[in-house]
């Protein structure tokens, strides 16, 4: 069976422009428990935003298609699909473009980051439901990754992290050199920049969408500390380094946009919460990022401002998701625009 990149398919940049963005409906009671209320709520606030400036769908489990209709209003669709929990990003498709007006999508192996949770089978079957349900080629590949691990330029770089991608609960008998194949072959990617660690306590084990991402082609924002005794500061100026030190496919050097991490905060269990400016959403000409009742609220926002001045960058309160293990842009996945 031919790849992606066999047939002239690649995955682009996220600022590239959006048919829809696709997002799914909290669920699951195992991880939100009293806090489901207020994580749909914000979830719908989320979308809310995404809304103003592209079309949103969200994905929910057929009993609650009334619910979602009624707190995301008219401006947010709604596709009933059964599913387990609500990282859109992670178990939903990758989705992939050729350039001439074609659209496909990669659906990649889902284990539950790693076997974090029993029961899956519904999210590890949505990204083909939503291939289907859109008609569009679904290249199934033989690779666990969730899509909030991977980030790319949309000229053939891709980042990600060995925390996350060389984690033995993914893909044990593949080897480093394996997995760069596979993110070839599948995403049209030339050039692979391995960070190393994530964040202290991230359930995802490091997915880099709390790490860095790419601006445009050549300019990366990375989250960044100065403090030695932050238990993230090693993980995050050892980043910092692999980032200076990286050449992108087209062999230039990266401009790296540091952004500092917000205050440390705790979930009840005392576990640290993955608090990450990084963690946003590029929709058409806008960006939707997360505040976190932090003094570096406006900061982060006057520099992702800056980051994308051609776009209105919207604000939206997120400890409420962040609780359950997220961000933005684990609840998101863009549907790319094409011709015809």
């Amino acid at each position: 069976m031919s790849t992606p990149t066999d047939d002239g398919f690649f995955m682009p940049a996220e600022w590239a422009l959006h048919k829809r963005c696709w997002m799914a409906w909290p669920c699951r009671t195992e991880l939100w428990g009293e806090g489901l209320d207020a994580a749909r709520t914000a979830y719908a606030e989320v979308a809310g935003a995404i809304a103003e400036f592209e079309p949103v769908t969200m994905v929910a489990n057929g009993e609650e298609i009334a619910e979602v209709s009624l707190r995301c209003g008219s401006g947010v669709a709604c596709l009933p699909l059964a599913h387990d929990d609500s990282w859109m990003r992670d178990n939903g498709p990758t989705f992939l473009v050729d350039g001439k007006g074609g659209l496909a999508g990669v659906d990649w192996r889902f284990n539950a980051w790693g076997g974090k949770y029993d029961t899956y089978a519904d999210d590890a079957a949505a990204a083909g439901a939503i291939l289907k349900h859109l008609d569009v080629p679904a290249y199934p590949a033989p690779l666990v990754l969730e899509g909030g691990s991977i980030h790319v330029d949309g000229e053939g770089t891709l980042l990600t992290s060995e925390q996350c991608l060389l984690n033995p609960n993914r893909n044990p008998d593949l080897s480093r050199e394996q997995i760069e194949q596979h993110l070839r072959a599948h995403l049209g990617v030339r050039q692979v920049i391995w960070l190393g660690q994530g964040l202290e306590d991230d359930e995802t084990d490091g997915h880099v969408d709390n790490l860095a991402c790419f601006v445009r082609p050549g300019v990366v924002l990375a989250l960044s500390t100065d403090d030695p005794d932050d238990g993230n500061y090693a993980a995050l100026q050892d980043n910092l380094a692999r980032l200076r030190a990286a050449t992108d496919a087209a062999g230039r050097s990266l401009e790296i946009v540091e952004v500092p991490q917000p205050a440390r905060r705790t979930a009840e269990d005392g576990r640290r919460l993955a608090l990450s400016y990084v963690n946003f959403y590029i929709a058409n000409g806008g960006v939707v990022m997360p505040s976190f009742e932090d003094a570096k609220d406006e900061a982060a926002y006057a520099l992702v401002s800056q980051c994308f001045p051609d776009r209105d960058v919207r604000q939206v309160p997120l400890l409420d998701i962040v609780c359950g293990g997220g961000g933005i842009h684990c609840i998101t996945q863009q549907q790319p625009a094409v011709e015809g």
